[in-house]
């Protein structure tokens, strides 16, 4: 795995942009995950899929995505917020700990091409205008 790992190309961003965002008290949180989820009756991802699903705020009957065998969805099973924690932000919000948790999140699968072009150039910025467009400042991600 390491010398696959190794052998994949990285792509250079000319000018990444850094931002400072507000006090966390201060912040709208969404979440991004790579846990392939969905609503239940959303199209499920596939093998080729790049893109992402937008899970609302309220939702929390959702279908764990990801078709691998060597995926143990155990956690999952057992407690939503293990891949999606929703439920902990809301806590957090309640609390003010943070301002406020966004509208919407956003679920991809983790399977991308090895260029990671699609989602660099596609589905990345397209998740990136969602996001701004709920005012988000923060988001928490969870690699799954």
């Amino acid at each position: 795995m390491r010398a696959y790992v190794d052998g994949l190309p990285v792509p250079d961003f000319d000018e990444p942009r850094l931002v400072s965002p507000p006090r966390l008290a201060d912040a709208t949180v969404a979440i991004v995950t790579t846990a392939a989820i969905h609503r239940v009756g959303d199209a499920a991802f596939d093998a080729a899929d790049t893109g992402f699903r937008v899970i609302e705020r309220a939702e929390r009957d959702l279908v764990l995505g990801h078709w691998s065998p060597n995926f143990d969805r155990t956690g999952f099973a057992a407690d939503l917020d293990v891949v999606f924690p929703i439920d902990r932000l809301e806590e957090m919000a309640a609390s003010g700990q943070l301002g406020v948790v966004a509208p919407r999140h956003l679920a991809f699968a983790g399977n991308q091409e090895d260029t990671v072009t699609r989602v660099r150039l596609d589905s990345g910025p397209a998740a990136a205008r969602a996001l701004r467009t709920d005012g988000v400042d923060v988001a928490i991600l969870t690699p799954v």
